[in-house]
């Protein structure tokens, strides 16, 4: 079999973090995000892979022609972005065998990809999750382990089962002649979920498979539940150098060239990347990522946070609940809130909308080369933009566009 990647999407509702980069180039865990769907990929046997991206060219420029990730990279960009069915449709003529389609913003178990691959039934076989909340998901009609119907995003009353389509797949070619037939829908895209009702309609056979291991990176906030996913499940590896003095629990991974300094206090799961400087002195609690290149000075906590290469957090800093950007610098006392004083959900806009994080703590999202000066505090469940200047002794209360200079 071959697989297919969607990955041409813009990722808006994960701004600013895709301001500076695709969707499918964050990282989790310190890898792309596409390199973790593709080893799981690898891993089920399936080397040939055909990557559907945008315009940019940065996939191609990040991950070549796949051979030092084991595997045969092609790619296909979609000029216009005209939904996953237009996307699929620019494949035809390059998979003319059974494939996997897994959507980019999916982190995808190698384990559900081999189930998919042993259960297909030779025409289509799809991935569904048992989900509270269908209204951004499709919602399917069951029979045994047969998928009767398919409802896009359907409103309240409208679900069909507790179950939902999370954007892996098994198809046959034949997939593509449904594709043709497929027309706009009322948001103006030829979505898939629309080609498959077509195909059950016409009386072809689709069966399902179920998963509880599901982590699809649609928020900034599920850069912290997957980071738990990840290092829940790492395996230890300590490549620096590690000084007397330095107190170290639970599983904590160093990368080459990395020191940590006396004084340090990690408390794992952690993740620390290749050349980085932590301590002396400093406090890392569980759940962090910290990058590449990235140094963690005297008097610094850091908790339950995704931090990016290129990072300087030198001294008395607070960092909860957030996920930081490329190379960003904190001034000396930046403290980053991440609970509300009257314990209340955190909320943070999204394109315009005031969306529930449901989380009780959670603190900023950074973008890139952003700079803070000493004594900053960033109220909870604030995004600054790339490139801002934020200057001493403020206090951010409202979102940062891009290059902001907040005063």
């Amino acid at each position: 079999m071959k697989g297919v990647i969607l990955a041409a999407g813009g990722g808006t509702r994960l701004a600013p973090l895709t301001n500076t980069r695709a969707k499918p180039a964050i990282p989790v865990a310190n890898k792309p995000l596409i390199e973790h769907i593709i080893a799981s990929l690898k891993g089920a046997g399936i080397e040939d892979i055909v990557i559907i991206v945008n315009t940019s060219g940065e996939l191609e420029k990040l991950l070549e022609d796949g051979s030092q990730l084991g595997v045969k990279l092609k790619y296909v960009v979609q000029e216009e972005q005209l939904g996953t069915a237009h996307a699929i449709s620019l494949v035809k003529e390059m998979v003319t065998e059974p494939f996997i389609l897994v959507n980019g913003d999916n982190l995808v178990p190698r384990s559900v990809v081999n189930e998919l691959i042993e259960k297909f039934n030779g025409t289509a076989t799809i991935t569904l999750l048992k989900a509270e909340d269908l209204s951004s998901l499709s919602t399917c009609e069951l029979d045994g382990n047969k998928v009767l119907k398919i409802i896009e995003k359907p409103k309240p009353g409208e679900e069909l089962s507790p179950y939902a389509s999370i954007g892996t797949y098994a198809f046959s070619p034949e997939i593509f002649d449904y594709i043709d037939k497929v027309e706009k829908s009322p948001r103006g895209e030829y979505e898939l979920p629309s080609a498959m009702d077509l195909m059950l309609r016409d009386g072809k056979e689709m069966t399902w498979v179920e998963t509880e291991q599901f982590q699809h990176l649609s928020h900034p906030w599920d850069m912290l539940s997957e980071t738990v996913v990840f290092l829940d499940v790492m395996e230890e590896s300590r490549e620096g150098t590690i000084e007397e003095g330095a107190i170290l629990k639970g599983k904590v991974s160093i990368g080459k060239g990395t020191v940590i300094k006396s004084g340090a206090y990690i408390e794992g799961p952690v993740l620390i990347g290749e050349n980085c400087t932590i301590g002396p002195n400093c406090f890392i609690r569980a759940y962090t990522t910290i990058g590449n290149n990235c140094r963690v000075g005297n008097a610094v906590e850091i908790k339950n946070s995704v931090i990016f290469d290129g990072t300087n957090i030198p001294h008395l800093s607070y960092i909860g609940d957030s996920v930081i950007g490329e190379n960003v610098n904190f001034g000396a006392g930046t403290v980053l809130a991440n609970f509300r004083l009257d314990k209340k959900n955190i909320k943070m806009e999204i394109k315009g909308e005031l969306v529930d994080t449901e989380r009780k703590k959670l603190g900023a999202i950074v973008g890139d080369n952003t700079k803070f000066g000493s004594n900053v505090v960033v109220n909870p469940g604030r995004k600054i933009g790339a490139n801002c200047n934020i200057w001493p002794g403020t206090v951010v209360t409202k979102d940062l566009d891009d290059g902001e200079d907040y005063k």
